[in-house]
């Protein structure tokens, strides 16, 4: 470890004499290779919080937790590639301070690590119920050891005959209720939407989502917004609904959402308000910059501060950091995106779709909404959004070509400029 040093501030256009890199994730990782891509041949240094090397989220709630991969197959590179970066990996170590004028970190065992640029990429931390950490049999699902730990407890219950409740209706809940069923669990799903998803899907195609949990044997439980856990003898018993009635559970995965991880921020003099704000150059404060899901940026197409919690953005978003520490003065402005693998199903939006649309050309269920390409009832096809006469967004539904080729529909929007972006928000 390094002694603290004061630092003056960087100029901007000077390139970086070295770059800490806070958070040992996808967006950390990105950064350090787009850095090195992009000819930076100083100091790295990363530091995280887990010590697990860099690994990839998304297969933790599909591949790692069904038991199909081996948890080694979720590193993000090989130990030999990790070694080519020349970088230095400090694991198990997190921060719990930054003071941005001095670009100093406090680590938790008091160590203090400081340099020319600062990298926050410090992701997100689940949400849970007050009193849930003291009762056995719950869990969540956002680190490696989250995905082991439920994956055991998943077989256990397979071979008990237990009953699974995921509270939480979105992505995450949904992906974890379809490969624990996949498994032959006996899963319910309770949430307070109408159907999974239906925030990031709209109501037609999360109807669809729902038919599709529904036939492989998913019991949901829609609009049923969870008062809390029950309990006896230090165990959980089952979920307790707004309406008083208990759903009987003997494992629970609680899917309610995230915070980013700012709590060590909150002294350092930067603005955080639903995650580390930033400025469209993803910088927060005079060399400390901001990436993956912990930043929230302003997104000059939109005109508005924009936060992403997906893998898609964690890359993009770091090659734009990587350049910027590096003396350039590049906008981040990408088409959100973001995609999910259910059962046998592939989704995947690119742009918004906003609640409330008006009409294109039908008047179906989602206003706003066309199938482009495909049919619905052939389980692949691509729709398209618009609101206020703009496209908004696209999805597809197992159709990956299709999805991708009308992106562009997306990008000409937004390219319009702020004034006309804002319908997209």
């Amino acid at each position: 470890m390094k002694a603290t040093v004061e630092r003056t501030p960087l100029p901007t256009g000077r390139e970086a004499a070295d770059v800490l890199v806070v958070g040992a994730s996808a967006a950390g990782l990105s950064t350090v290779e787009a850095l090195r891509r992009q000819g930076y041949a100083g100091r790295v240094t990363v530091l995280g919080a887990e010590t697990h090397a860099p690994y990839d989220r998304p297969p933790l709630s599909k591949q790692v937790l069904a038991g199909v991969w081996d948890p080694d197959r979720a590193q993000l590179r090989s130990r030999e590639a990790l070694s080519a970066l020349e970088a230095e990996f400090i694991l198990g170590e997190p921060a719990v301070g930054l003071d941005a004028a001095t670009r100093t970190v406090r680590t938790a065992s008091g160590h203090t690590l400081s340099a020319d640029a600062v990298v926050v990429a410090t992701g997100t931390r689940p949400r849970t119920f007050p009193g849930q950490a003291g009762l056995a049999g719950v869990h969540v699902l956002r680190t490696l050891d989250d995905a082991l730990a439920l994956r055991d407890a998943l077989r256990a219950a397979l071979l008990d005959s237990a009953r699974l409740v995921v509270v939480g209706d979105g992505v995450l809940g949904a992906e974890i209720a379809a490969t624990a069923r996949t498994m032959g669990l006996d899963v319910t799903v309770a949430g307070p939407q109408h159907a999974p998803m239906a925030s990031q899907l709209g109501p037609r195609v999360a109807g669809l989502l729902a038919e599709l949990h529904t036939g492989r044997g998913v019991r949901l439980r829609p609009g049923a917004g969870v008062r809390g856990l029950v309990g006896s003898a230090g165990a959980v018993t089952g979920v307790g609904l707004d309406s008083g009635e208990v759903l009987p559970a003997d494992l629970v995965v609680v899917a309610i959402g995230a915070d980013p991880v700012t709590g060590w921020l909150q002294d350092s003099g930067l603005r955080v308000d639903n995650g580390l704000v930033c400025d469209s150059r993803c910088r927060a404060g005079e060399g400390v910059y901001a990436v993956g899901d912990v930043a929230r940026w302003h997104h000059d197409q939109l005109g508005a501060l924009l936060r992403l919690e997906n893998r898609t953005n964690a890359g993009e978003q770091a090659m734009v950091v990587a350049a910027n520490i590096l003396g350039g003065d590049r906008a981040y402005t990408p088409v959100p995106y973001f995609w999910t693998d259910q059962f046998d199903t592939k989704v995947q939006v690119h742009g918004f779709i906003p609640t409330g649309a008006d009409a294109e050309t039908d008047a179906d269920a989602d206003a706003g909404m066309t199938v482009v390409d495909g049919d619905p009832a052939t389980g692949r096809f691509v729709a398209r959004y618009r609101h206020a006469g703009r496209v908004t967004g696209v999805l597809g539904w197992n159709m990956p070509k299709q999805t991708r080729l009308r992106r562009q529909d997306v990008a000409d929007a937004l390219a319009d400029g702020p004034a006309r972006a804002t319908a997209l928000r």
